[in-house]
């Protein structure tokens, strides 16, 4: 028996019809490529994640539905990353089960289940979420180019360093912008981002 995805069937629009019906924070989002649609608080959380990876390209919500031997499934995201590698991710409470990851293989991707501890695991979730809040927001060419100068001169700086270089726009949105679309880095993992948190350029 072969399988395959499904683009319009029952168990989607399901799908679909669960996730609009609920509202999930932060609202914004950047490498989502069509409507953010979540089922849960775990696949928002895991968003979150995702929007953060600077491997991730692109990531789509209720991507389609396979068949598995316990039914259809739709799984929480089909995620494409720099390398090639595309793959499909849910948020999952304890552990994957093995008969969607068949199902997966046999319709022709790679499939994961993401734990909840994966997802909290460390500061990573809690940072996301806070610069997520300005991912609908835009930090403006000059202050863009008076941070990127700064940095291109001294190598790092600090968050409270940086705060007085912003002129247009509060210095946590400009900071978090810049940082959702790659041009700066923090380290997300040791701690709450924090004045003495260090900022650098970003380098593929």
């Amino acid at each position: 028996m072969s399988y395959s995805p499904v683009d319009t069937s029952a168990a989607l629009y399901a799908a679909y019809a669960q996730a609009s019906s609920k509202l999930f924070y932060p609202r914004g989002t950047v490498r989502c490529s069509a409507d953010p649609m979540f089922r849960s608080r775990s696949a928002r959380d895991l968003g979150c994640i995702l929007d953060v990876d600077p491997n991730v390209v692109a990531w789509l919500c209720l991507p389609f539905e396979f068949e598995t031997e316990a039914g259809p499934h739709v799984p929480d995201y089909l995620v494409d990353y720099e390398d090639g590698t595309r793959i499909l991710l849910d948020a999952v409470e304890e552990k994957e089960l093995p008969e969607i990851k068949e199902g997966a293989a046999l319709a022709g991707f790679r499939y994961r289940g993401v734990t909840r501890d994966e997802v909290e695991g460390g500061f990573r979730l809690a940072n996301s979420r806070d610069m997520l809040r300005y991912a609908n927001s835009r930090t403006p060419l000059n202050d863009r180019i008076r941070l990127l100068s700064a940095l291109e001169e001294s190598g790092s700086l600090t968050v409270a360093e940086c705060l007085s270089i912003f002129k247009e726009v509060q210095p946590m949105t400009g900071i978090s912008w810049m940082f959702l679309h790659r041009l700066i880095v923090l380290d997300l993992d040791d701690a709450m981002i924090g004045p003495e948190s260090v900022i650098r350029r970003f380098q593929r």
